[in-house]
């Protein structure tokens, strides 16, 4: 990851480097966004995904979460918060292990029990999304032999997992749009649906 990082660090600054059951993360301050973070995984885009062959120019990424001012990303012992160090290195754990990929409107259940993720966190699943708040700060980087792109986690409700299932991932963005939903996690966000789309309460 020795140039993107360099890419990153003329872009974002230098970042704090953070170790999670044996894996280094980097938390940046966004320029785009002065009140949040970044937290993203470091090398996941040293390897080639197994894209699908209509997506091959996409198959090195690195996964972020968005945070906002108020998160206590250094509190890794605290459920509350320290979800996103587990998921982050699970998801670059299992694309690597699986031989498989990630891309823009991939989605996922928190666990095979789709329990909500914390205690204020009450969504149960997460898409997958090309940077929306962060499109400056995590443009695609170009490099010599390839493109690195960025994919941001977003937790989601139940209702508007089966939207996405139902409606495809270009009307569920249109949802997330008109409600002026971003990638920045929110303890306090309501689900994007009108009721007759509530399919789980």
């Amino acid at each position: 990851m020795g140039e993107v990082y360099e890419v990153l660090v003329k872009r974002l600054g230098n970042p704090e480097k953070i170790e999670f059951n044996g894996e280094v993360l980097l938390l940046f301050k966004s320029k785009e966004q002065p009140l949040s973070s970044i937290l993203m995984t470091y090398g996941l885009s040293d390897s080639a995904m197994n894209a699908h062959k209509k997506h091959l120019d996409e198959a090195h990424k690195e996964l972020y979460f968005m945070l906002p001012s108020y998160w206590e990303v250094k509190e890794l012992d605290n459920p509350k918060f320290n979800w996103i160090f587990h998921w982050l290195v699970h998801l670059k754990k299992y694309v690597l292990a699986n031989n498989t990929w990630f891309g823009h409107g991939h989605t996922m259940p928190c666990g095979k029990d789709m329990k909500a993720l914390s205690e204020t966190m009450l969504q149960n699943h997460f898409i997958l999304s090309r940077p929306i708040a962060l499109a400056n700060d995590l443009a695609p980087i170009q490099l010599n032999n390839r493109e690195v792109g960025f994919l941001a986690i977003i937790p989601i409700f139940g209702d508007e997992m089966d939207y996405k299932q139902g409606k495809g991932t270009l009307n569920f963005f249109h949802k997330f749009q008109s409600a002026k939903i971003t990638e920045k996690l929110d303890d306090f966000r309501k689900t994007s649906l009108r009721a007759k789309w509530r399919f789980f309460g």
